[in-house]
């Protein structure tokens, strides 16, 4: 039975304070609906728009790798908000603190793998880790589950599968570097013995009156317009990557390892893809070595323009600052040398 706490704990995983008869897009939401408008008319009438800036050739090599793209992620993108938003709307945060093993040192690992079966999309992650805390779970714990969820969770592996088919060895090779990476990152907070003068912890912000069918609607409906926007800018990317950049350079910079995996490492902190629909991006990329887009799909869900703004906001600059350069090292390292061993 649904209770007031109930539906406010879950308000707050989904960082969610408005009144629930308000509508839930923001300007965000619109801009990134009007970008996904933008995009697919781009796809249908470039070729008109742009005749004489790019080939006739070209446009239908950009229209074709940008509606592939994006018709091919979109069936897990739903899915994925779907199910973040089941997660957030109808299981409260308590739950977790309560799941958790006491010892600090042993939560870390056990948050991370509960990523593994627990689906949510990293604009999620942040306020669920926010709740988290605020229910008692200690910060280290709560900072390998903001890593994991996002990374590992079952759409995420199975859209991974979908996109490199026959090769189950990226399916595992993700899996792995994410795992390592949320807890190593959750151990070095721990060692650290800082975190206290670097976290702001998170106020607690209930809304009574929001029932869980509201929470879910309005969940499903902002991640997916977030996502989705993203999503379509990623594609888009990609799409202009291949058509415009040079062949030769990107086959010099794809012949350095080194050098490919920064740059798409560098790349998944700017496009800032859906962690559901990244794996798409990662395969269209073929230039690349499979370890430099294995880099960029463990930097992806993990540390991005967006998430850094998010983790700014709810944690603190002193934290963002410090947590995702840290983040995004330990990634590239770990990418390289799962790489190397499993690809």
């Amino acid at each position: 039975m649904s209770t007031p706490t109930d539906a406010a704990e879950a308000t707050e995983s989904a960082g969610t304070t408005a009144d629930p008869g308000s509508p839930p897009p923001t300007g965000s939401s619109i801009a990134f609906t009007a970008t996904l408008v933008l995009l697919v008319g781009l796809a249908l009438f470039g070729r008109r728009i742009f005749t004489g800036v790019f080939t006739g050739d070209g446009i239908r090599t950009w229209a074709t790798m940008f509606v592939g793209v994006t018709i091919q992620a979109m069936p897990f993108l739903v899915l994925g908000v779907l199910l973040s938003a089941a997660l957030t709307a109808f299981v409260p945060a308590s739950f977790f603190a309560k799941a958790l093993p006491k010892h600090p040192a042993l939560a870390v690992p056990v948050a991370s793998a509960s990523g593994v079966v627990l689906p949510g999309c990293e604009c999620a992650s942040v306020p669920v880790s926010a709740a988290l805390m605020n229910r008692g779970v200690t910060p280290a714990a709560a900072i390998a589950f903001l890593l994991s969820a996002p990374a590992i969770n079952p759409v995420v592996l199975a859209s991974t599968a979908v996109a490199f088919p026959g090769q189950p060895k990226v399916v595992v090779a993700r899996a792995v570097t994410s795992l390592a990476v949320s807890m190593i990152l959750g151990w070095l907070w721990l060692l650290t013995g800082k975190g206290g003068s670097w976290l702001r912890m998170p106020k607690n912000r209930h809304a009574d009156d929001a029932g869980k069918l509201d929470v879910f609607r309005s969940s499903m409906l902002h991640d997916f317009l977030h996502a989705g926007g993203f999503l379509v800018i990623g594609a888009a990317a990609a799409a202009t990557l291949n058509v415009v950049v040079p062949r030769s350079w990107l086959d010099q910079v794809a012949g350095s390892l080194l050098l490919s995996v920064l740059i798409l490492g560098l790349l998944a902190v700017l496009l800032a893809i859906c962690s559901e629909a990244d794996a798409f991006v990662a395969a269209s990329l073929t230039q690349f070595s499979l370890t430099a887009r294995l880099a960029f799909m463990v930097v992806g869900p993990i540390v991005d323009v967006k998430l850094i703004a998010l983790q700014t906001g709810t944690f603190g600059p002193r934290f963002a600052v410090r947590f995702a350069p840290a983040t995004f090292v330990i990634a590239i390292l770990a990418s390289l040398v799962v790489g190397s061993w499993l690809l």
